[in-house]
């Protein structure tokens, strides 16, 4: 760095400036809580989104597309948007905590019904005003929309900025506007008992941690988590009897079950949901981070009179640091080990595994394992995402070298342990044969 500020000296730029943004290179990237969005080069409040919502509302607005209205059982818009967007209804998982936007709705006799595919979730309350939309957006990351829950002529998702990253940006969403999947301790009426603690539900938390102030349907033989439970007086977190909510194949016993589009809140939706929301979380987090490196990484040449493409040694490490956080999160680095055998009560699993690409063996990294993990072949298949896709190049390039170094058996050994050989050589052998884009160097 020595020679760099002499050169600048030399050129008369200040030297001020320059040493403020070479203390910024050589920050890691892991100590800012939150990623500057809503500054150039993201500006994540002012910029159009392009996405699977503005997609549908173009051929809405067009007439391509007509949203059905259902006054049974409150509905709306809700069926017609999940078959719209292709969104199954055996995905819905039903969360009764008081930790949402339409609150007031929402409470363990009138839980929050939450609807996904790889790239929208949405948020139906019975009685609430709206539905809550979320989509993976393949520049912004994760846009907030409403549609509006009374009957109209033209119905219009309306893009929320402040409204919701005011809670859905900070360390919980890696310091991006994301999602949010916490455990919590549910009072009778559904709000969290705060003064236990919260747990987040991701694929590495305990399972005894998992789903409080959740409904949860299927078997998990001996493993026990926090679902499908009330916290009553006299209960604590070192007591609490989490026998109450094991195994639950019916929740009629908890709440009418017939108020909502579906009957159960599949335990193998809600681990994927899991997965999911965290990966896309990553996914726009490397975003931000590649741009505003690139950026950074521009105007550094510029001063110092090098080539535009050249990278320095601080630049390469930040690119590597956010992806080198994402191939982790894909390859399942931090994943529970599980103790039992999983089994949904839904054709979740069914519909889940028939949506994506096959190898001609048969093979997809959708297909589950459910006894020691969540997946048979330990790889996201978000990576097949048109978010993942858009990720910058130099994020993209050193994520793709990564990869491809841990699936040949030259990454960490002790970080993927979990991953045998047998692992890694059908993991690149399905990507090879279904993912498009793969470096010439996959092939050789």
């Amino acid at each position: 760095m020595h020679s760099d500020f002499m050169k600048v000296a030399k050129s008369g730029i200040r030297l001020v400036g320059l040493f403020v943004l070479s203390c910024l290179f050589q920050m890691p990237v892991d100590l800012f809580a939150q990623v500057s969005f809503e500054e150039a080069p993201i500006n994540y409040n002012k910029a159009e989104p392009e996405n699977l919502i503005t997609r549908l509302q173009k051929k809405m607005n067009q007439g391509q597309i007509k949203l059905d209205y259902i006054r049974d059982k409150g509905f709306g818009y809700l069926p017609s948007v999940l078959k719209s967007l292709e969104i199954p209804v055996s995905s819905q998982v039903l969360v009764f905590s008081k930790t949402s936007l339409q609150v007031r709705h929402i409470d363990p006799q009138s839980p929050r019904a939450l609807y996904f595919n790889d790239d929208i979730y949405i948020g139906y309350v019975q009685g609430g005003a709206v539905l809550e939309v979320s989509a993976s957006d393949p520049k912004l990351g994760t846009v907030f929309y409403t549609l509006d829950q009374s009957q109209s002529a033209k119905p219009t998702f309306v893009r929320k900025t402040f409204q919701c990253t005011q809670c859905h940006a900070s360390s919980l969403t890696q310091g991006v506007p994301g999602h949010i999947m916490r455990s919590v301790y549910p009072s009778p009426d559904g709000m969290p008992v705060y003064r236990e603690g919260t747990y987040r539900s991701d694929q590495s938390s305990p399972f005894e941690e998992r789903w409080g102030g959740w409904y949860v349907s299927g078997t998990h033989g001996k493993m026990r988590h926090m679902g499908n439970m009330i916290f009553r007086k006299g209960d604590s977190s070192n007591n609490l009897n989490r026998e109450r909510g094991a195994n639950a194949v019916d929740l009629e016993k908890w709440f009418d079950t017939e108020a909502y589009l579906g009957q159960h809140s599949d335990i193998v939706s809600l681990m994927v949901l899991e997965h999911q929301s965290k990966m896309h979380n990553l996914i726009s987090r490397a975003q931000f981070e590649g741009r505003i490196t690139v950026r950074d990484a521009e105007v550094m040449n510029k001063m110092l009179e090098r080539k535009a493409s050249f990278q320095s040694d601080s630049t390469k490490r930040r690119f590597e640091s956010s992806a080198y956080r994402l191939v982790d999160h894909m390859l399942f680095a931090d994943e529970l080990v599980l103790k039992d055998q999983i089994e949904g009560v839904t054709s979740f699993q069914t519909d889940f595994t028939q949506s994506g690409p096959r190898d001609r063996q048969g093979r997809s990294l959708r297909d589950f394992d459910l006894e020691q993990r969540l997946f048979k072949y330990p790889c996201s298949f978000l990576i097949y995402s048109e978010s993942f896709d858009a990720l910058p190049r130099p994020i993209l390039d050193v994520v793709y070298r990564r990869l491809w170094e841990i699936l040949s058996g030259k990454g960490d050994p002790k970080k993927y342990a979990h991953l045998s050989a047998a692992d890694r050589r059908a993991i690149q052998e399905i990507l090879l044969e279904t993912k498009p884009g793969l470096p010439d160097y996959w092939k050789l």
